[in-house]
């Protein structure tokens, strides 16, 4: 069965050629062009949506921050005019998985929409596997060890509980205060901007060649890299 793309766009030019790329790739695609009717498609159960941040009726942003309230976890992502650091924040704050700047290229959209939908298939079926590997290094989910070429690696749990988040969010930017939020605390000392500085290099460090699965998105935040298909 394909998969269904709520797409909330108010350009009708915009909408109507990003509706017949997705079509084209076999998405069926519901298409609203302001809040109130994304509204009545969200009782279609997409399995993402792409979300314009200014509305006839609302933004983006409220919308976003409503969908999570009302605990639908379907991949968001934002489609914006503004380049603005403090915008792509601000919906990643509420809760979007990623965003895409107008004007964009096709492939680059359906290569996000694909990534995004798989990444969120994996956080729900990450209970059937308890090892994630990447590069020489595997991470024992279920142990919370972290080994390379088959010997542990010594971590501190906010190290390992970093990287555990990280890795959950495969592909997905993740802010510097989602991280906060997610690493705060369980019993252990206060963590705040700089203790998160400090654990993101000495996980980098511990990690060695394999670093670079770790991306920095400036003024953002980070990204853990998507392994092959």
């Amino acid at each position: 069965m394909g998969r269904k793309i709520l797409l909330i766009e108010d350009d009708y030019a915009l909408a109507m050629g990003t509706e017949y790329a997705l079509q084209a790739e076999g998405y069926t695609v519901l298409h609203a062009s302001n809040l109130a009717n994304a509204r009545i498609a969200l009782k279609e159960e997409p399995d993402l949506i792409l979300l314009d941040v200014m509305l006839p009726d609302g933004n983006g942003f409220d919308f976003c921050r409503e969908v999570r309230t009302d605990n639908i976890y379907v991949p968001i992502i934002f489609l914006t005019a503004v380049g603005e650091e403090v915008n792509i924040v601000q919906g990643l704050e509420f809760g979007a998985d990623d965003y895409i700047t107008k004007p964009y290229r096709v492939k680059e959209l359906l290569s996000r929409i694909a990534a995004n939908i798989r990444r969120y298939r994996m956080q729900q079926n990450v209970g059937q596997s308890n090892t994630y590997a990447f590069g020489m290094h595997e991470f024992l989910i279920d142990e919370f060890r972290l080994q390379c070429n088959g010997a542990n690696i010594e971590c501190t749990p906010s190290e390992l509980r970093l990287l555990k988040e990280l890795i959950l969010h495969e592909g997905q930017v993740l802010t510097r205060n989602q991280l906060l939020e997610r690493l705060y605390d369980t019993g252990e000392n206060f963590i705040d901007d700089n203790t998160l500085s400090v654990y993101m290099k000495r996980l980098r460090d511990r990690l060695g060649t394999d670093a670079d699965w770790i991306e920095t998105v400036r003024g953002v935040g980070y990204r853990f890299k998507k392994r092959g298909i």
